[in-house]
């Protein structure tokens, strides 16, 4: 794992099964090891479709999304912070990065390129347990809250030089 105290923390909630379907979307921007952004997206997914156990899990619904832009309307204001850049996400290559390339495909918007680091591969546990034992505040299924917890845990991981030795860096292009 290469040590980078500037990154991108990300996490998507989803309306359904398929990685497009993005309802939220929170970006936690780290500069020098401080994080200098916070900032939340609310999506409306393809056709504002919600899968009911998905709105139990996260609380958004077709209601919710009525109203707000779809993912290739704030695509321009979420590259900036994904582009050419170190980016961290829980379980980002079972999830997060594939959500990246899927939600890019659909709407047919050119791939994006950026160095992905895993802190589920890193940590071996999920965030939930994660949290605890790091006693990181989190508001569990809200992706800001989720990708703040992931800024904090890389933060951490990085302080741990043995752990970080562990764990190669991957190089991601378009989540991959």
């Amino acid at each position: 794992m290469i040590i980078t105290k500037t990154f991108t923390a990300i996490d998507f909630e989803t309306a359904q099964g398929a990685s497009h379907s993005i309802c939220q979307t929170g970006i936690v921007r780290v500069v020098d090891g401080v994080i200098t952004e916070q900032r939340s997206w609310i999506t409306q997914p393809p056709g504002n479709y919600y899968w009911p156990h998905f709105t139990d899990i996260h609380g958004m619904s077709a209601v919710t999304t009525a109203n707000s832009p779809t993912f290739d309307r704030i695509w321009p204001a979420i590259a900036p912070y994904l582009s050419g850049q170190h980016v961290v996400a829980h379980n980002g290559h079972g999830f997060d990065f594939r959500c990246i390339r899927s939600v890019l495909q659909y709407y047919e918007l050119p791939p994006v390129e950026f160095t992905g680091h895993c802190t589920y591969k890193i940590f071996r546990r999920n965030l939930a347990d994660l949290c605890r034992q790091f006693e990181i505040p989190r508001n569990h299924h809200d992706a800001l809250s989720d990708a703040h917890a992931c800024a904090q845990l890389f933060l951490i991981a990085q302080k741990n030089t043995e752990l970080a030795q562990q764990n190669p860096e991957e190089r991601v292009i378009n989540g991959r």
